[in-house]
């Protein structure tokens, strides 16, 4: 797939899951990405930062094996090399990992996702290449742990004028306040335990989908 239709496929997205073992809910990470999938979820992150790289390879083969079957776009969080290996579409980038400047070097063909948590890495994000920019965390999370904590849908008000590329949301962001991000224009939202922890994960992903179509 070449870069443009990664990046087609990524604009067509609505919910944005991304998967972690350790926050499905005594579930493996794979029964969750299933019932993702059968939800329509179209945009999967396998975020896994404690697997050796052997067991991460591994798992990333099967998540790409089945996001290939269902159309759906395989982002890998941090590992460009692992993201190459397995021919996901993309790797998501923290503050602290590979610059954008150099992923874009090594993947050209892969979506280049970057964490900012304030205008100025926004910007710092965009004009190195990034794809798209992730705004947050939104609200308080157990998931990412990040100085300064969360950062208020009103973040969003701020960045979002100043971007060209394609923007996520992510931190916090529940079915009961999904509204506040969705006001402010977000229509690529990204969670974890709002879907991956969930008693019923298709329920979850089809009912915040639903919500995050209302607005388009």
């Amino acid at each position: 797939m070449t870069y443009a239709d990664r990046l087609a496929r990524f604009s067509d997205a609505d919910l944005y899951v991304v998967i972690t073992e350790s926050f499905c809910g005594g579930r493996s990470a794979l029964d969750v990405l299933d019932a993702v999938l059968d939800a329509g979820v179209r945009l999967i992150q396998l975020r896994e930062k404690n697997l050796d790289d052997g067991e991460l390879c591994r798992r990333a083969a099967r998540f790409r094996e089945r996001t290939a079957q269902h159309e759906a776009l395989l982002i890998i969080d941090d590992r460009v090399d692992i993201a190459l290996a397995v021919d996901a579409d993309g790797v998501h980038l923290g503050q602290s990992d590979l610059p954008v400047s150099a992923a874009c070097a090594i993947a050209p063909d892969l979506l280049i996702g970057a964490s900012t948590h304030n205008l100025e890495e926004a910007l710092v994000a965009q004009d190195a290449g990034a794809s798209y920019v992730n705004i947050g965390p939104i609200f308080s999370t157990q998931t990412k742990n990040v100085a300064g904590g969360a950062i208020g849908p009103e973040a969003i008000d701020a960045i979002l004028p100043h971007l060209h590329v394609p923007w996520t949301t992510m931190g916090g962001i529940k079915l009961q306040n999904i509204g506040q991000v969705l006001e402010r224009g977000a229509r690529h939202v990204a969670v974890v335990t709002a879907v991956t922890e969930a008693g019923d994960v298709r329920a979850a992903a089809a009912a915040l989908r639903e919500e995050i179509n209302r607005t388009r």
